[in-house]
């Protein structure tokens, strides 16, 4: 069964960037190349929301409108990783960002938590004024 563990939250600064790393245990590397991956947030009293997602090759992006401009996702299928840069980072993006794996290798649409079938345990992104 895969695990997946977050890493590289912080507290910032705004205008600060940060880099999140996700390291999926538990999958082949076949198996992982094939696995649609991506990131959720869960600000303060909010809903998670989508922030981003990736194909098992790499080649199919999609971000969240309010993200878009800012965030760049990534993966290493050798090392079984995916990465979320982000640069000029605002209160906004304060939240819980948690890596997921998507129910289908055949579809980055995982914009609802009912596309995803393992979620990571989180990790903190915290920006002050």
């Amino acid at each position: 069964q895969v695990q997946l563990t977050e890493s590289g939250g912080g507290l910032v600064q705004a205008g600060a960037s940060l880099r999140l790393s996700c390291a999926a245990s538990g999958r082949t590397f076949t198996d992982y190349s094939r696995d649609v991956m991506g990131w959720y947030r869960q600000p303060p009293g909010q809903e998670r929301q989508f922030v981003a997602a990736i194909s098992g090759s790499g080649t199919t992006i999609r971000y969240a409108p309010s993200v878009k401009a800012r965030f760049t996702i990534s993966r290493d299928n050798g090392r079984n990783s995916v990465y979320l840069q982000m640069i000029n980072l605002q209160p906004e993006d304060t939240a819980v960002y948690f890596c997921v794996k998507g129910r289908r290798s055949d579809s980055v649409i995982i914009t609802t938590p009912d596309t995803i079938e393992t979620w990571g345990e989180g990790t903190q992104v915290t920006v002050s004024l």
